[in-house]
């Protein structure tokens, strides 16, 4: 089915602005299916799996009628397990944090019952819990059901197979007659079904059945790491990987430019794309990334919907998706036309239980991984210049070189010393930014840190010529040329100007065109529009210590 825009369900802006936060550019299915039946008050009949996106599917309307002034019970939720329980509560309370005033708890055994007491003796709007404890709650006389509007068993295929029939009919029927209700599980065995027929009215009932993956030349992986080392732990993938091209997916329109700008200003070779970007923009970068210009292309799912390019080797999701249908199409960018691919995942925190979803619904597995460390992204380096050699070695064209490296052996030196002392230079020239020094360990990375690679001067390949500068070949249309009066005896790098020109400006940095970087001065293509802007802004400021001029260049 078409999914649809949240802006199109008639929904408070409060709970948009906050969709908007989470990331959510479009209702999944379920929610574009449930949400404006459950606003209209119908009973509800849900078959749908766990990463379908169902608990915005049954919160966004619970909180859309809850009265915050009323310190009463008014919604109830029912899961299997503490587990779905507490996630159900996060999202909610993430949902609802424009709403002021609404108070979400949740309940469950294996913590104490006087501390849940407490909290529910302080008025909660949505309690969510297992039907055990919920059932305490009610002889306690800390859970009132009288003002319960809406009831919403979430997983109940899972709680029936645990054998809380009993607990949770003896809940419902002590609920309101006058109540709402929605029901979802992920199956229709028939004791569900008669749970439906006891208990809910002319419900209306919504399928959403998960795709199948059908990828199986894609190498799924995974890295658990903590939130805010995850930029460290994606740098250090792609210099131990190398792939050719790699999709970047991001949650957010903000986590994608704020990626692209870290990774450019880190030497890669980085741009970013989503809806909020015009159509030239996003015109100007797929035509980059299909052409090789870029090797790494940040997006969000829905921009990324008109990505269709063979030649990507990795996928990563630097965030894990809402839904399990999105991690499906994301992961088979890769491997097309009969290649293989390789998936890579950043999980931190509670994103493990969503990784466990994926592969239990898509029957596939998830390998897990160590971050690389310096050891392992350096000896690959040094694996691949060690090819690059021997190449060198068979096409015999050094000749010229002997003499000279003869004249350097002495009865203390040997050539065996020279090719050392040449070979590291090379790794010190390539490795000359190092990675940002954090503590990768979760739980066990090793605690040491590779260099990576300058993108924008790797082998001269893309982006340079021999001495790793790109030569001027005509300026982008839309695009205006600028002179800046630094270049590389200031040892100035491409980031650095990214990172001037978004910090000065406040510019997405994935707007930042070609860098022409010579020895005494650099030139720099921005969006024309935005040209002046940048001029004012840069005119006098400091590029790593040195005071810059900029203008506008003059032809070439």
């Amino acid at each position: 089915m078409e999914k649809l825009k949240f802006t199109e369900l008639n929904l408070s802006a409060e709970i948009l602005k906050a969709v908007a936060d989470m990331g959510f550019e479009e209702a999944s299915p379920i929610q574009s299916l449930a949400i404006p039946k459950m606003i209209e008050g119908l009973d509800i009949i849900g078959q749908a799996q766990t990463g379908t996106g169902k608990t915005a599917a049954f919160g966004i309307p619970i909180l859309e009628k809850i009265n915050a002034k009323e310190k009463t019970t008014q919604a109830l939720v029912m899961c299997p397990t503490r587990e779905l329980a507490i996630q159900v509560a996060e999202e909610l309370k993430t949902l609802s944090k424009y709403k002021r005033g609404v108070n979400i708890i949740p309940v469950y055994g294996g913590q104490p019952i006087f501390r849940q007491m407490s909290a529910l003796n302080k008025g909660a709007h949505i309690v969510i819990g297992t039907p055990g404890r919920i059932i305490d709650h009610i002889e306690r006389k800390t859970i009132k059901l009288d003002h319960v509007k809406t009831v919403v068993l979430d997983e109940a295929d899972e709680m029936l197979d645990m054998g809380f029939r009993d607990d949770i009919e003896l809940i419902l029927k002590n609920l309101p007659e006058e109540k709402q209700t929605a029901f979802f599980s992920a199956t229709m065995p028939k004791e569900f079904m008669a749970l439906t027929r006891k208990y809910q009215v002319r419900p209306e009932t919504i399928k959403v059945v998960h795709e199948k993956l059908t990828v199986p030349l894609i190498e799924q992986l995974y890295c658990e790491v903590r939130e805010h080392q995850k930029v460290e732990a994606l740098a250090r993938c792609l210099d131990m990987y190398d792939p050719k091209l790699s999709l970047i997916f991001c949650n957010t329109k903000r986590k994608v430019d704020e990626l692209a700008a870290q990774l450019q200003i880190r030497g890669y070779s980085a741009d970013a794309i989503h809806g909020d970007m015009n159509q030239t923009q996003r015109d100007r970068v797929m035509d980059k990334f299909r052409n090789n210009k870029i090797e790494i292309l940040i997006a969000t799912d829905v921009a990324a919907r008109g990505i269709d390019v063979d030649d990507v080797e990795a996928v990563f999701n630097f965030d894990i998706p809402q839904d399990i249908e999105a991690y499906v199409h994301r992961i088979g960018r890769t491997g097309r036309a009969g290649r293989t691919g390789q998936a890579f995942s950043l999980i931190a925190g509670r994103d493990i239980y969503k990784l466990r979803d994926i592969q239990r619904y898509t029957k596939t597995t998830v390998k897990r991984i160590p971050v690389p460390s310096l050891a392992d992204v350096e000896n690959v380096k040094i694996s691949s210049f060690m090819e690059k050699l021997k190449e060198t070695l068979k096409q015999d064209t050094f000749e010229k070189y002997i003499t000279k490296i003869e004249s350097l052996i002495t009865d203390n030196i040997t050539s065996v010393d020279v090719a050392a002392a040449l070979f590291e230079m090379m790794v010190e020239a390539e490795n000359d930014k190092q990675h940002e020094d954090i503590d990768l360990n979760v739980p066990s990375f090793e605690r040491d840190f590779s260099k990576k690679r300058d993108r924008f001067g790797k082998s001269g390949k893309k982006f340079g010529d021999k001495k790793g500068i790109r030569r001027h070949v005509g300026v982008e249309k839309g695009m205006t040329r600028l002179f800046i009066n630094i270049g590389k005896s200031k040892k100035v790098r491409p980031g650095d100007f990214v990172g001037a020109i978004a910090g000065e400006t406040g510019m997405n940095g994935n707007m930042v065109g070609s860098i022409d970087i010579y020895d005494k001065f650099t030139f720099v293509e921005v969006p024309s529009q935005n040209a002046q802007q940048v001029i004012d802004a840069l005119n006098n400021s400091n590029i790593k210590g040195h005071r810059v001029a900029v203008e506008k260049a003059q032809g070439k």
